[in-house]
């Protein structure tokens, strides 16, 4: 509190005032989102910054400590920077303000070189990485948590004024893979030249200029000239109580258009060791998951290694290449308690479950682009990954009615090894013709995979009924092979062809053929013990070709604030079966007209409202098809159903966005619906053991309807503080069409989810960010006596950062989860408590800490799910409390000498 009140009053004599205009081109036409900002006369400190309106107007207000002489720059993309020195007072009117049209000979154009802090372009918007401050050592995601619109939340995901960061480029080159990540968290941020924001496009689109109708956005990061040739690298390592550890480095040069990056880590603290975090390194916020290890539960020892290579030559030709190696071994455990629905009873589920697995994966990738000349470009991506495995598993499951009498239990264990190859590849060519937009475009890609899986399995299934004293006990001792692989090819063949100056008509075909194949192999041993008696009856050796013919034709009509894509055309399947043990033959073709709608419609640079529609057909899966007993589950029997249809989807998706950046007001809101005919979903028939045995159908009537609403806002103050808000919420009604115990039933599920964020930022010295969110849950089934289930669940969370006093960081992450309606034994609260405190010494570069993971050692993972005639409490295997001891060294280098960083007199200054 003394140090809040020494802050907040250490600057008494201030200074307000507002500065006033309106921007225009020659022809006295306004500009609509042109930069607006100033800096100091003497050392260039940014004081505000403001963005013009439809009209041109514009409206800068600021507070400064201490007046002094200000720069006012106006900056357009395609316009020269007007500069203008002011004396600040309380009211500056400057009227009309004309920009002239760039010409790179002007001389007064290779003077100014300003750089706006925000540059709204046609359909990129940039940040200027100098404008905003930052603490020295701040990496990537750190500041993107200071631009305006741009939320992280503390798992690292990205959101830009309401969308879904998928991708981080880096001089417009993939940076390690697809993992947004591993950029924001090992970038630093004191060799970021500019920040791009633009909607996600496929290279394809990139080159031909097409418009882009994804839901998500990409940010390039562009480095800074001076700092685009060197090498930055950070190494970690740490041990702890309870045989924790961890250890990982990264490594990258830049040589200009030439980037190799290194990273490797090794760990039991169920972390990739790829992503960084800067107070609580590989340990994260949560820790509850490892990426890469293929579990989402337990405790997961992972080694990780990999490459990345990218580079770019003069003559247009660009090469990536990455490699990644992933060792896990990963043990689970969780317990579990299950009501099931049915249309005149309810029965219960009590189960155990342990399993151990290891795993050992490699993913290699290739992209290399080549452009001939100016109108063609020809791209190839291979890429390959192997992983094999073995695991372990054991489960106890009991079964016993609402009365608590005992029906069944089952015992099994299995122990399989899998080895599994994926090859995929794309190839295309594109020609652009002409300069209007024209350009035709030919790709071939395929996919192949091969996974062959041996197992051997026990079970021991017992029966309990009331006329007898023993249970009825059954007996599976089985070995069994199972090898599947998939073949898929396809060719498209694209164009379009300008009409007008805003209109084009896209002419689409694609043909696509894919082979599936499972053979399962199933082996019970013989006289002598041994796995050699094939059981036909559970084996099979079945397959399907698929074939779909796809021609589409489309129109396109494009002006300033306008897009609209509409495209219709009609898809035909041919889907062939056959199982070789039956000798059952089967085939169907299923025609289905399909269309896709885009719209978006730009009310201001700022402010937009997008429309999707798109329906798909979707074939069953080979396991849904193929009529052979599965009984691996002793409790459920599975046999597919060879007369399914193919499902049909109709989605729809609107959005609307809108940010102001003068004042810093966010907000955009949503409404998805989807409705599916053809549905496929399971029907079981559970007898009087309750045994059940389980097919497919398709079913017509289920929908979904989601929708949610965001706004955020944040307030800056003279000192450096700063305060952001953030409250939404989400809705989601949904109606499902299933099955229990042959008897067809409807179950509406209702959930809504309010949610408050709020981030108090005491200059650079301390972040404070409370949370809080609620989920509420209805579900209501027509079966049962129209059974009503609901329950709420609640989160409030709190993260604790500060960098005072000078050379110590402290970090606290508290969360405390509280579940509603939970079954009886299970835990429905705990808090989840992680702290670390670290010291910076060598000039900032190294740094030591002591960190605590559930410093209350209450760490849970407890869940509740409401499914279609079942509610389910689970709880799982998680990692425990430890303390652990971890160092970690930086080291820059740049154009020849080590970086370092800006005077403390800058970094006062922040954007408002």
């Amino acid at each position: 509190m003394v140090l809040f009140l020494w802050i907040n009053t250490s600057y008494t004599q201030t200074l307000t005032f507002s500065i006033t205009g309106k921007v225009v081109d020659e022809q006295q036409q306004a500009l609509e989102s042109a930069t607006v900002f100033a800096e100091t006369v003497k050392d260039s400190s940014l004081v505000g910054y403001t963005i013009t309106n439809a009209s041109g107007d514009f409206e800068l207000t600021e507070k400064m400590q201490t007046p002094e002489e200000i720069y006012l720059y106006i900056s357009y993309t395609g316009f020269v920077t007007h500069k203008q020195k002011l004396i600040p007072k309380p009211t500056i009117s400057l009227g009309e303000i004309p920009l002239k049209i760039e010409n790179n000979t002007l001389d007064e154009v290779l003077v100014e070189g300003k750089s706006a802090p925000i540059a709204i372009k046609k359909d990129t918007l940039e940040f200027n990485a100098a404008s905003f401050a930052t603490r020295p050592d701040a990496n990537l995601e750190e500041l993107l948590k200071k631009l305006p619109g741009i939320e992280v939340d503390n798992d690292g995901n990205i959101m830009v004024n309401g969308k879904q960061v998928s991708r981080i480029l880096v001089n417009g080159q993939e940076f390690f893979g697809k993992d947004p990540k591993i950029a924001t968290k090992n970038l630093p941020k004191d060799i970021i030249n500019k920040i791009q924001v633009v909607d996600t496009k496929t290279k394809k689109e990139e080159f031909t200029g097409k418009e882009s109708d994804a839901e998500d956005k990409t940010i390039n990061i562009t480095i800074a000239e001076d700092k685009n040739k060197g090498f930055f690298a950070r190494m970690t390592a740490g041990g702890g109580t309870n045989n924790r550890y961890e250890l990982n480095g990264t490594a990258n040069y830049f040589n200009n258009k030439m980037r190799l990056s290194l990273l490797g880590s090794g760990n039991n603290i169920n972390s990739s060791g790829f992503t960084f975090d800067e107070v609580f390194d590989s340990m994260g916020r949560n820790a509850y998951s490892v990426t890469g290890g293929g579990s989402n539960s337990g405790i997961t020892k992972t080694e990780n290694t990999g490459v990345d290579f990218v580079n770019e030559w003069d003559n247009k030709t660009e090469l990536s290449a990455s490699y990644f190696y992933n060792k896990a071994a990963n043990t689970t455990a969780s317990i579990g308690y299950r009501e099931n629905i049915l249309p005149d009873k309810h029965y219960f589920n009590e189960n155990k479950t342990t399993s151990k697995r290891n795993n050992q994966n490699h993913r290699a990738s290739i992209g290399f682009h080549a452009e001939p000349d100016t109108l063609t470009r020809i791209s190839i991506y291979p890429n390959l990954t192997a992983n094999t495995g073995f695991s372990t598993n054991t489960s106890k499951a009991f079964s016993y009615n609402a009365n608590g009498d005992p029906i069944n239990d089952a015992e099994t264990s299995t122990f399989s090894e899998v080895k599994n190859i994926n090859f995929s590849n794309t190839l295309n060519a594109i020609r652009k013709i002409g300069k209007n937009g024209a350009y035709v475009a030919l790709e071939f890609s395929n996919t192949n995979n091969n996974s062959k899986q041996q197992e051997e399995y026990y079970a021991e299934r017992k029966i309990y009924k009331e006329t007898e004293t023993l249970p009825e006990t059954s007996i599976q001792d089985q070995y069994i092979e199972e090898n599947k692989q998939t073949d898929k090819y396809s060719v498209m063949l694209d164009t379009r062809i300008p009409i007008t100056e805003k209109s084009s008509i896209d002419i689409n075909y694609t043909y696509v053929k894919e082979n599936q194949a499972n053979e399962r192999l199933v082996y019970e041993k013989d006289q002598a013990a041994h796995y050699n008696a094939l059981n036909e009856n559970l084996s099979n050796n079945f397959q399907t070709t698929i074939y779909k013919y796809q021609p589409s034709l489309g129109w396109v009509y494009k002006t300033e604030k306008l897009i609209t894509k509409v495209s219709s055309g009609l898809q035909q399947t041919k889907l062939s079966n056959e199982d070789y043990f039956s000798d059952k033959r089967f085939s169907n073709t299923y025609n289905n007209l399909y269309a896709r709608i885009f719209a978006r419609y730009k009310i201001t640079k700022t402010k937009s409202l997008r429309f999707t529609y798109r329906n798909s057909r979707s074939t069953p899966s080979i396991q849904q098809l193929q009529p052979v007993a599965n009984v691996t589950n002793p409790l459920n029997t599975v046999v597919g159903n060879p007369d399914l249809n193919p499902t049909l989807s109709h989605r729809m998706r609107l959005n609307y966005y809108d940010y102001n950046f003068k004042a810093q007001t966010g907000f955009y809101a949503y409404i998805n619906g989807s409705v599916v005919n053809d549905k496929i979903v399971s029907v079981s028939i559970t007898d009087e053991n309750l045994i059940r045995t389980t097919t497919y159908a398709n079913v017509n009537g289920s929908w979904r309807v989601t929708m949610g609403v965001n706004g955020d806002k944040k307030y800056d103050w003279v000192n450096g503080d700063a305060l952001k808000i953030s409250i939404g919420v989400t809705g989601n009604y949904s109606n499902n069409i299933g099955f229990s115990n042959g008897k067809k039933y409807t179950a509406k599920r209702f959930t809504t989810s309010p949610r408050v964020s709020v981030t108090y930022d005491v200059g650079e010295i301390i972040s404070i960010t409370p949370n809080y969110s609620i989920d509420f849950n209805n579900s209501r089934y027509s079966l049962n006596n129209n059974r009503n289930e609901q329950y709420i669940n609640q989160a409030l969370g709190l993260n604790i950062t500060s960098y005072f006093p000078e050379n110590l960081v402290f970090g606290s992450d508290m969360r405390y989860t509280k579940l509603g309606n939970v079954a009886p034994g299970f835990k429905d609260n705990f808090l989840l408590w992680n702290v670390s405190l670290g010291y910076k010494f060598w000039g900032e570069d190294g740094i030591i800490k002591l960190k605590v993971f559930d410093m209350l050692n209450e760490n849970t993972s407890t869940s509740r799910y409401t499914g279609q005639d079942y509610v389910q409490d689970t709880e799982q295997l998680v990692l425990e409390q430890y303390i652990m001891l971890s160092f970690t060294y930086k080291f820059n280098k740049f154009a020849g000498s080590k970086t370092s960083p800006p005077s403390k007199r800058n970094r006062r200054y922040r954007i408002r």
